[in-house]
């Protein structure tokens, strides 16, 4: 009985380790996931250049707005290049 309690508070101790440290981790791919597509937007909407005029740079702070905030976002961001 001593022995399976020896090997089962560290399974138990290395799980929930693991437990802790996954939520940080699906953050930043969640977090990649929406950049991502910030910069597709983005990308797209600088390709459309010729045909709507507005031309939005392409750093971490817009991809990262585009990205988090989606469509309104890129509103928010075409909105402040006019002022």
């Amino acid at each position: 009985m001593e022995k399976l309690a020896a090997l089962l508070i560290p399974v138990i101790l290395g799980l929930v380790l693991l437990r802790l440290l996954a939520l940080p981790v699906k953050l930043l791919v969640k977090l990649a996931l929406h950049a991502a597509f910030g910069f597709g937007c983005l990308w797209l909407l600088n390709t459309l250049t010729p045909f709507t005029g507005v031309v939005l740079p392409v750093n971490a702070v817009t991809v990262l707005t585009a990205g988090v905030l989606g469509l309104p976002g890129i509103g928010i961001l075409v909105l402040l290049t006019f002022l």
